[in-house]
């Protein structure tokens, strides 16, 4: 216990955000060592404040976008602490400016998640521009100073990039691969846990969203870089890993079985036990390479992996000759495809091993010009702004709440006489969110870390008034803290609150008072933040979530029309086929965070929660059956398509037409004509059904050993028809949902 302690004590700190952690630290820090050495330490004040203020806008991206983006905030930084300064010597005129300058900054984050946290870096600075300075330098200077010392921490930026260019990528590889293994441990249960089912599809539902944020981010950062400046040969290596985690999500999503369907084929769940097995294994094989990749160790032994297929064939020749035929043939075939999917998977991770070994012989065959096309970019013109000017908009809304909040709080705070009633403000913006859920999770996680922070250091100041102890808790505090805000918040603010009232203990005798004060401000700033996302023009994420189930339902259109082409077409390697899987998850994976999102609300505010899960449950289902089409069409030789194929492809087409029309505001189902459905379904069971009694007349003649062409053929004419079938329901489960969905809230919300 202790031994894996320290193993990941160790690991955190080679992780990027430790080393991000102790470089955003030294660049604080070097210039208050620097000026002060030299006797000019109300110089090197507002250079740590500018780096301080910047600090925010460092997330993983390429060095482009940091470059570009922390330019944008230092400018920003510098004109909100002119303003604020200026305005400082009139209340009344620095209420009005507080509120116009958090509005309009607050309005940034319509840009996405990195404009939001350049929004946070402006509403930083009238934090920090309400802090009493040194009146010894002039404002102008101040601001100067400022914004040197947001060019200090570009430059520092820049060199941290220079000397560790691929932390951030392999930090983000690390966790997916750990989140993958912990996706594919989840889903083995999934097949014998017929009691926790519920909860475990919900938790799937979670992974896939995560996941779904870390590929998007790797695209970004191993594409763009690719495309930017050629590829190495360390380059190749993360990009066939993050290709193979890629091809391991949709293998698992393709492998979403039906499972009322299996527990009626399987009432004795023994038989499911040893595939539940190597799914873990799998999962634990991908946590521990997590773990090898950020060590830089030598991979595991793949014979785990290689006995766990050896099992599951064992286990299915013995139930094979426990049923008979053709009775037990259904069970049989789905055990196959089970065993299929699992050896897929098993070579995509025995890949992963490859590469981080060095023993591959595989290359990237996607030109540049095709990367582009899976980098999700983000556009920023004014007009994106222009277009969240409506009280419909989460954004706007977010920003009017958050406005008004922080004018009250300072001038609340200002009222009663509170010491710093800016520490009321910063706890507002840091915590405030436009989900109500999110902003009383923070909340909740605000007030325990600053109450755990300050107890860790009351104990210390009573133990020892050592200025020198005081300066280097400040300090390790500090850099825990910053490697910490992104992982655990909770965590991140008790090492917040630490450093602050280190900081405060040597400015002043009476550090007692900079507790109390520091966890009164931080508990009314919490309380104000979910009272206001509670009063102040809620967005309640049932009255956001039209859009998000037209744009999965459009997705999974475009995917189903992707995996028809290439199973008419045969062209495995086709681009627009990736494209559209690419778009489909992210389709499903912002419903499903938006759902999550709905669950955090209060009872009274998740509207008709049924209706809303049983879609977004369909939703991902359907996906699921897309995915393992196109995998199996992917990883078989298969027959020719027919129009009983087209005719289920048409219908299933015109279900999901028809739902997005009763969804969305002015717009005309365009609906295609296709083969009489019970015709096209009745002809593929039959298709099934002739392959089927030719496999029993090879049994009665003596042929007991299946050859591959006939299995192969049995298994796609099973997976196909029953894959086709499934979709046909789904489409019109999501079609009637759909109906009920737009009686109930009136999609054109009037």
């Amino acid at each position: 216990m202790v031994k894996e302690f320290l193993k990941d004590i160790l690991l955190f700190l080679k992780s990027s955000n430790f080393y991000k952690g102790v470089l955003q630290t030294v660049a604080v820090i070097t210039p208050l060592i620097i000026f002060n050495f030299f006797g000019h330490i109300s110089y090197a004040i507002p250079i740590a404040i500018g780096v301080f203020l910047n600090i925010p806008g460092n997330i993983p991206g390429t060095l482009r976008r940091k470059i570009y983006s922390t330019l944008i905030s230092i400018v920003l930084t510098m004109a909100v602490t002119l303003i604020v300064s200026y305005a400082k010597q009139n209340f009344a005129v620095l209420l009005l400016t507080i509120a116009i300058l958090s509005f309009f900054i607050s309005l940034i984050s319509a840009y996405g998640f990195r404009g939001s946290l350049i929004a946070f870096c402006g509403l930083l600075a009238i934090v920090l521009s309400l802090v009493s300075r040194n009146t010894t330098i002039g404002i102008w200077t101040y601001v100067g100073l400022i914004g040197i010392g947001g060019l200090w921490f570009l430059l520092v930026l820049c060199l941290s990039h220079w000397i560790a260019p691929k932390k951030d990528e392999d930090q983000l590889l690390s966790e997916t691969l750990h989140i993958t293994g912990s996706y594919l441990k989840v889903r083995g249960k999934l097949l014998i846990e017929k009691e926790k089912r519920d909860q475990l599809l919900i938790k799937t539902l979670k992974l896939q969203t995560e996941l779904n944020e870390k590929h998007e981010i790797l695209r970004e950062l191993l594409l763009s870089e690719r495309k930017q400046i050629g590829r190495s040969h360390f380059d190749e290596k993360r990009v066939l890993i993050f290709i193979s985690l890629i091809d391991i999500l949709e293998l698992a999503l393709a492998n979403t079985l039906d499972y009322s369907k299996i527990d009626v084929i399987f009432k004795d769940r023994s038989v499911l036990k040893e595939f539940k097995t190597l799914n873990t294994t799998m999962g634990n094989h991908l946590q521990v390479l997590s773990k090898i990749l950020m060590n830089k160790k030598k991979v595991q032994n793949k014979n785990e992996l290689l006995d766990g297929l050896a099992v599951i064939e064992k286990t299915i020749q013995n139930y094979i000759a426990s049923v008979e035929l053709p009775a037990g043939r259904e069970g049989i075939i789905t055990l196959r495809n089970l065993q299929d999917y699992q050896q897929q998977q098993v070579t995509k991770i025995r890949a992963i091993r490859r590469v981080m070994n060095n023993v591959t012989k595989d290359k990237i065959s996607f030109k540049d010009k095709e990367a582009t096309q899976f980098i999700t970019t983000q556009e920023y013109s004014l007009q994106i702004i222009a277009q969240h000017f409506t009280f419909k908009s989460p954004i706007f809304r977010h920003a009017l709440r958050l406005t008004i909040a922080i004018v009250f709080g300072f001038t609340f705070g200002t009222l009663i006489g509170i010491k710093n009633p800016y520490w009321i403000v910063l706890t507002l913006i840091v915590l405030m969110r436009p989900s109500y859920g999110l902003t009383k999770e923070r909340a909740i996680n605000r007030i325990i870390g600053t109450i755990i922070g300050a107890l860790f250091a009351l104990a210390i100041i009573f133990i020892t008034s050592n200025t020198m102890v005081y300066m280097v808790l400040a300090a390790v505090s500090l850099v825990i803290a910053f490697s910490l805000i992104q992982q655990s918040y909770r965590s991140a603010a008790a090492f917040i609150t630490i450093n602050v009232i280190f900081v405060y203990a040597l400015l002043e005798p009476n550090s007692l008072v900079v507790v109390k004060f520091r966890v009164l401000d931080t508990f009314i700033g919490a309380l104000l933040a979910v009272i206001a996302n509670y009063t102040l023009w809620p967005s309640w994420e049932f009255m956001n979530l039209s859009p998000v189930i037209i744009n999965s339902i459009q997705k999974n259109k475009a995917y189903l029309a992707a995996v028809s082409k290439i199973y008419h077409t045969k062209e495995i390697k086709n681009l627009d086929y990736k494209v559209a899987r690419k778009e489909a998850f992210l389709a499903i994976s912002n419903l499903n965070a938006a759902f999550q999102r709905m669950t955090q609300d209060p009872k009274s505010k998740q509207k008709e929660m049924q209706l809303i899960y049983e879609f977004v449950s369909l939703n991902n289902t359907f996906l699921s059956a897309l995915a393992s089409m196109g995998s199996f069409i992917q990883n078989h030789t298969t027959t020719a398509s027919s129009e009983n194929f087209d005719a289920f492809i048409s219908h299933i087409e015109n279900q999901l037409e028809n739902a997005e029309t009763l969804l969305s505001e002015n717009k005309t189902a365009v609906i295609k004509e296709h083969k009489k459905i019970e015709t096209a379904e009745e002809a593929l069971k039959s298709s099934f059904t002739t392959l089927s009694n030719q496999r029993d007349q090879q049994i009665k003649e003596g042929q007991h050993k299946i050859d591959l062409e006939m299995r192969l053929q049995l298994q796609e004419a099973h997976l196909v028809t029953n894959q086709l079938t499934w979709l046909k329901g789904l489409s019109e489960d999501v079609y009637r949902n759909s109906t009920k969905y737009a009686q109930l809230f009136n999609n054109k919300n009037t």
